[in-house]
């Protein structure tokens, strides 16, 4: 079945694929439609960045997810599928308040989450990772110490949302407190989740908080050295700087 799908991916046209499982599953006694071709654009580029993680060494096997939104329709990789096994039929979809309307598969564990803070924020794309530094600071603080000035781009000091079961209520509401005012948190002995408009921001900022992660340890395990941090001001000052930052127009 998993040679077969990926023979399918270089042999059928995505939009035929996604209307021909929908067909195929003839589902609408289990509320299920067709998807949009928003919908499967949407999903070519969610595949893409679920395997950017692996690539880029942020995620191991099928651990760490990814979601879009289209509308009121939340895109979400699904549960215990490796990415790189991911077909254009294994699109799966849920609404804000996680009944399955896209695809079969059963959606990531962590959908609490995601939904958590599409219902909260204005997020276009949630990116959540099991990145080994970040991963390891959240053992460590309470906070991820202003080591950069990058900090700004996450909206503030990060904090660890503390400790609970993965895939659960408790987990998501930990989260979201974490979140207030901010674009990112660490998961304390878990991970790291971020948001943005878009999955390119949402990834940038996973990426970003990564690398801090990395930095601040790496800083503090010089013996006798402790490593400078930036003040509130000097925080805010750059956020100032960053909203202007890059092409315009």
């Amino acid at each position: 079945m998993t040679e077969q799908r990926r023979d399918q991916r270089d042999e059928r046209d995505v939009r035929a694929v996604a209307e021909g499982a929908g067909a195929a599953h003839g589902a609408p006694e289990t509320g299920r439609r067709h998807a949009s071709d928003e919908e499967v654009h949407a999903w070519e580029a969610l595949v893409a960045t679920a395997r950017r993680t692996v690539s880029d060494g942020l995620v191991v096997g099928t651990s760490g997810n990814v979601s879009v939104r289209v509308g009121d329709t939340v895109l979400v990789t699904p549960s215990g599928v490796p990415y790189d096994r991911l077909a254009p039929d294994d699109l799966t979809g849920v609404d804000l308040t996680g009944r399955q309307v896209l695809g079969t598969l059963v959606p990531t564990s962590e959908l609490p989450m995601h939904l958590a803070i599409y219902r909260s924020t204005d997020a276009g794309a949630v990116v959540h990772t099991h990145a080994v530094h970040a991963t390891a600071v959240s053992t460590l603080v309470s906070e991820l110490p202003s080591i950069h000035y990058m900090t700004s781009a996450l909206g503030g000091p990060v904090r660890v949302a503390p400790y609970a079961t993965y895939g659960t209520e408790e987990l998501a509401e930990n989260m979201l407190r974490a979140l207030t005012d901010r674009f990112g948190c660490l998961l304390q002995n878990h991970g790291t989740i971020t948001y943005g408009a878009g999955l390119d921001q949402a990834y940038d900022r996973t990426a970003q908080l990564e690398w801090m992660c990395r930095l601040w340890l790496t800083a503090s395990s010089i013996p006798g050295r402790t490593p400078s941090l930036l003040s509130p001001e000097q925080v805010a000052q750059a956020g100032e700087r960053l909203r202007g930052y890059g092409q315009r127009g």
